[in-house]
């Protein structure tokens, strides 16, 4: 759903109305409700990919949680790397697996090697850069104390796929630090 819609001319206004009025009491209440618009938002344009961003905030949120809770600094890095490891590999799968297969076959028939390699047809899931980056600042935060890990999983997936940001461009240095009661 693009910002200068119809579909989004209709859903934004509901969205707002919805928001104000049903929900304007409790703060649980209205963080499910905008995680769950923005999941239909993302959705709108290919449902196969909210697996991807709940994959990737669910990690980073379990992640982030633990950090602070382990003893010894060796546990906090593998956390960390693990962290590195789901969403970067993630994200360079989706964003560079075609080009790594084109330039491996290249580079062997530069040496008169042929070899056979079958390209994939990936469509590159919208905002992926975006939210995997914001996780990923997240849980870097948490590992160097910056940040106090978020304790409600329905505020961190809420922070993470809120709508209005996560389709909208460029991840500005304090636009990830977040107030969990006013989210």
């Amino acid at each position: 759903m693009l910002f200068n819609s119809i579909d989004f001319a209709v859903f934004f206004p509901l969205v707002f109305l919805l928001y104000w009025m049903l929900f304007s009491k409790d703060i649980r209440l209205r963080n499910l409700f905008l995680l769950v618009v923005s999941y239909l938002f993302y959705g709108y344009w290919d449902t196969r990919f909210l697996g991807l961003i709940a994959l990737s905030s669910i990690v980073d949120y379990f992640i982030g949680f633990n950090i602070p809770l382990q003893k010894y600094a060796y546990r906090k890095k593998l956390l960390l790397l693990l962290s590195l490891t789901v969403n970067l590999g993630l994200l360079g799968f989706f964003k560079y697996y075609n080009f790594f297969i084109e330039n491996f076959v290249e580079a062997f028939s530069f040496f008169g090697l042929t070899l056979s390699a079958d390209r994939l047809n990936i469509i590159l899931p919208v905002g992926i850069s975006f939210y995997t980056f914001q996780t990923l600042s997240y849980t870097i935060d948490v590992y160097r104390g910056k940040l106090v890990p978020v304790s409600n999983l329905v505020t961190f997936l809420t922070f993470v796929s809120f709508f209005p940001q996560l389709v909208a461009g460029k991840i500005y240095p304090d636009h990830y630090q977040f107030n969990a009661q006013i989210l």
